[in-house]
């Protein structure tokens, strides 16, 4: 009799948890995809409504005007393109020097263990600042060079440690075996470890991609020459700079041949919104396909200090 008051304590127990649960996610996805559809719909309204700010999640005199601005300005394309070499060549970097790095410091017979550990527990505390990283690179002669914001940042300690952890957990055994039939360490890593390490790799892959594909700061104080700059940067040029006046001098200065009339049309609002849409769509893309790999590789990652 007790344990049947107990069960049904627990059950409407389990009930109200899982109904705040399910309200707590509801808040959280609406929180979430309003600002999201809200732009969408300012992106797809025209210029009238979008003065109005009378725009809530459904556009409002639908058309695609902004997309077509934005679409025929070649620093957009120009943008894009930068982007997405740099957020490939930085996740290639980051995950062939980080394994690298992190290799020996899990073999019993590497000398340098200890040194390299403290020597990355350090630089996980103290930094060089932001003037003296600029003398550095400028010294390099990397200033307005590309590799200036893909080369510095691809290995750190903590990815390191992450990567060393990771490693320890795939057995010794396999890599001792390969050794005996006459494999050498980088034969072990990239025959054995590397592919064994899929979810790690994704994961470290994933996020070297999207903090490459975020960032604006590193290409702003680097980059001197405007073609050299990623989509974000010119994004923040669309946020902060463009105005209707704007928008009619970049269109006659190789945005592509508009009519007067349709510039006059086109939203400053609108533009900046599309832009937005525009930018984000890749990442957006690309999330689902990580997903399940994004999980595992932290969980396991994590499972050892």
């Amino acid at each position: 009799m007790g344990n049947s008051k107990n069960k049904v304590k627990s059950s409407i127990g389990d009930a109200i948890f899982d109904v705040f649960n399910v309200v707590l996610m509801i808040l959280l996805i609406i929180v979430v995809l309003y600002p999201i559809l809200n732009v969408i719909a300012i992106s797809l309204s025209n210029a009238e409504h979008v003065a109005r700010a009378d725009i809530t999640i459904f556009p409002k005199g639908f058309n695609m005007d902004a997309y077509q601005y934005i679409l025929k300005d070649e620093q957009v394309w120009r943008g894009y393109a930068n982007s997405i070499v740099y957020a490939l060549a930085s996740a290639v970097c980051t995950l062939l020097f980080t394994s690298m790095t992190a290799y020996p410091l899990t073999r019993r017979d590497f000398i340098g263990k200890k040194f390299l550990t403290v020597f990355l527990t350090i630089t996980m505390f103290f930094g060089g600042g932001m003037i003296p990283t600029y003398l550095l690179m400028m010294n390099m002669k990397l200033i307005n060079n590309p590799l200036v914001i893909i080369i510095p940042g691809c290995v750190s300690a903590y990815n390191v440690f992450v990567f060393r952890t990771f490693f320890r957990n795939i057995p010794e055994e396999l890599g001792e075996s390969a050794k005996i039939d006459g494999a050498n360490e980088f034969t072990v890593l990239f025959r054995i470890i590397l592919p064994t390490s899929r979810a790690l790799l994704a994961t470290f892959g994933l996020f070297a991609i999207v903090g490459m594909w975020n960032n604006w700061f590193g290409p702003m104080i680097y980059f001197k020459n405007p073609n050299f700059y990623p989509v974000q940067n010119i994004l923040r040029e669309y946020l902060y700079v463009i105005d209707t006046a704007n928008l009619q001098q970049r269109a006659g200065s190789g945005a592509g041949n508009f009519n007067p009339t349709f510039i006059q049309q086109v939203s400053p609002k609108g533009v900046r919104m599309a832009i937005v849409v525009v930018t984000m769509f890749p990442i957006m893309c690309i999330y689902p396909f990580f997903q399940k790999y994004f999980t595992k590789g932290m969980l396991v990652g994590s499972v050892k200090g």
